[in-house]
């Protein structure tokens, strides 16, 4: 969870909302990414779908059955249906996301009974900081639009 908070920090360098995501095998890093849908005008670019693209490219296979996604943020409802034709075994989130959640929070998706395939999943690790780069990220978006700073694309 580490690495992906390091990432989430590289994409809000770059003005992007600050998520990370590292999908992992047997301890190893396989594929990695952070929030791009502004930076790369592709508004799947999640961090979760990054790094479930990368890890697909290094393995030569969309289902990465054996792996396990950590991310900074719960996933939403896009990524989670990404994370299950994935074939992902695990997924571990730092900070719940009330309004867009889609594992325990505004949506319980896999309880659905829908999926031909679920994972398991655990929030909370680190959350306290995932949490507050979150909220400063915003903070600082909202003082700067308040005090009439042009506003980016990112604000849009």
């Amino acid at each position: 969870m580490q690495r992906a908070l390091m990432l989430a920090r590289e994409g809000e360098v770059l003005g992007e909302v600050p998520v990370g995501a590292v999908v992992v095998v047997n301890d190893v890093i396989i594929g990695e990414g952070f929030n791009q849908p502004i930076s790369s005008h592709d508004p799947t670019a999640h961090a979760e779908v990054v790094a479930l693209r990368a890890a697909a490219g290094k393995t030569g296979n969309y289902r990465l059955e054996n792996a396990t996604l950590y991310v900074t943020l719960e996933p939403c409802t896009m990524c989670v249906g990404a994370l299950v034709h994935a074939r992902i075994a695990r997924v571990v989130f730092a900070a719940a996301e009330p309004k867009a959640g889609s594992l325990v929070s505004a949506r319980r998706q896999l309880e659905n009974g829908y999926y031909n395939h679920v994972f398991v999943f655990a929030g909370g690790l680190l959350a306290d900081e995932a949490g507050m780069m979150l909220s400063d990220f915003f903070r600082r978006r909202r003082a700067a639009q308040k005090s009439g700073i042009n506003r980016s694309e990112s604000d849009e």
